[in-house]
């Protein structure tokens, strides 16, 4: 008999989503951009990892800010 078993998302998956919503928001999409942030409870190496993916992505920039911030910056490429 299956069980009702609550699995709670890795600590990558908890950035990832976090990080896809603030990208996804009506704000970020309108202005072509995002700054995010990684938070005190978020390990650097997934930090790394999640900018590194981000980073592979064709007309994506990141700019690392003072404050410790990334802001991501994309453009739509236009269809021919």
């Amino acid at each position: 008999m299956p069980t009702n078993t609550v699995t709670t998302p890795a600590p990558y998956e908890r950035l990832a989503l976090r990080i896809q919503k603030i990208i996804n928001s009506t704000t970020a999409q309108k202005s072509r951009s995002a700054l995010i942030f990684r938070l005190a409870d978020e390990l650097e190496d997934d930090w790394n990892q999640l900018l590194g993916e981000i980073a592979e992505n064709d007309n994506v920039t990141l700019a690392w800010r003072d404050d410790g911030g990334v802001q991501v910056f994309w453009t739509v490429p236009k269809e021919d």
